[in-house]
């Protein structure tokens, strides 16, 4: 999937169309606080193994991609739901 680096949307903000830039979302490092990540620090602890199975099968053919667009006028960015794509660039 190709996408130009700048594009015209709906800015909820300005509520109207706006020219955006456009950027993809790159995955932060999970929090150690979150609920999912004690219990599982607390599961691998010690002399168990790991608590899941690993996962059966082969690879998704596609890969979510979340995009970001930032309104050039009021700076602001949403980001909608994400999309599946196999390839993901943006042209210039």
């Amino acid at each position: 999937m190709k996408m130009p680096r700048k594009i015209k949307r709906y800015c909820p903000s300005c509520k109207r169309h706006t020219p955006h830039e456009v950027e993809r979302v790159k995955k932060r490092k999970a929090s150690e606080l979150k609920w999912g990540q004690r219990q599982f620090r607390r599961v691998t602890a010690g002399y168990r193994g790991f608590p899941r199975p690993k996962p059966e099968g082969r690879e998704k053919p596609t890969k979510r991609i979340h995009i970001r667009y930032r309104c050039d006028t009021c700076k602001k960015a949403h980001q909608p739901a994400s999309q599946r794509a196999k390839k993901f660039e943006l042209e210039e």
